[in-house]
């Protein structure tokens, strides 16, 4: 194992296929709280994890009432791209980066000028909403806006059903098209690197593992130790803002 960022920037110099997993970690850097963190949402309050479980939220128009008045204050909606996500930007003009999934439903990585038609939202996106009874899925922004001029639980405008927001909750299956692409992308890569996520919320951590069949190089930063750390070729504890723009320099 390295924490050599010369040889790590070799690595991605000389790669052929690298594929990046993103998680909280990246965008917490942004003002965007993590869930389970030390000071994550779910942390400093457990009754909200509801709103991201499917069977609370499908059965109690009060959690529903909860999650709409917290998107609406989310700071999701004033938050900027940091150095980490432009990094990986910039990445893509440097080295052979395929495929970037990420955990996170901000759309910041877009923000900050990945190529959305590399980027694998695998748990969904908060810019969208959609209707758990019929197909209709659109903006956000319209919504929210019913929300503010008082429509706390508002209906679906076609069919009256529930609406919810294009995010992947608890007891709702992955878009198999994004994880299967996820799958495929890390089955063909020679160097995997994970950013800001623990690598214990599955599927998206057997990413790694698909990788790893494939011999590739395994780089993870990430504050805390993840389960991958002992199998990874590098590990790197640093702040993202500053380790991820120091590499791709090296580039």
């Amino acid at each position: 194992m390295t924490t050599d960022l010369d040889a790590i920037a070799g690595w991605l110099r000389d790669a052929r296929q690298i594929v990046v997993l993103t998680g909280a970690g990246i965008s917490t850097e942004s003002g965007i709280p993590d869930f389970r963190g030390p000071q994550g949402l779910w942390t400093k309050n457990p009754a909200a994890e509801k709103t991201a479980t499917l069977r609370y939220y499908v059965a109690d128009p009060e959690v529903r009432r909860l999650a709409w008045r917290n998107r609406v204050g989310s700071e999701m909606w004033s938050a900027e791209p940091n150095a980490g996500h432009r990094a990986f930007a910039e990445l893509e003009t440097k080295a052979a980066l395929h495929t970037l999934v990420t955990q996170n439903v901000d759309g910041l990585h877009q923000r900050a000028g990945s190529s959305p038609e590399r980027i694998v939202e695998i748990h969904g996106t908060v810019h969208d909403a959609k209707c758990l009874t019929c197909t209709w899925r659109g903006p956000m922004g319209p919504v929210l806006d019913r929300v503010r001029a008082g429509e706390d639980d508002p209906p679906c405008a076609e069919c009256g059903g529930i609406l919810k927001s294009a995010t992947i909750s608890f007891g709702e299956n992955l878009v198999p098209e994004d994880l299967e692409r996820a799958q495929r992308a890390a089955g063909g890569a020679d160097v995997f690197v994970a950013a800001g996520t623990s690598l214990g919320v599955y599927p998206a951590a057997a990413l790694p593992d698909a990788a790893i069949a494939n011999r590739a190089r395994l780089v993870i930063l990430n504050a805390q130790a993840t389960p991958f750390d002992d199998v990874a070729d590098a590990v790197i504890p640093d702040q993202l803002g500053e380790i991820l723009p120091a590499i791709v320099a090296l580039i």
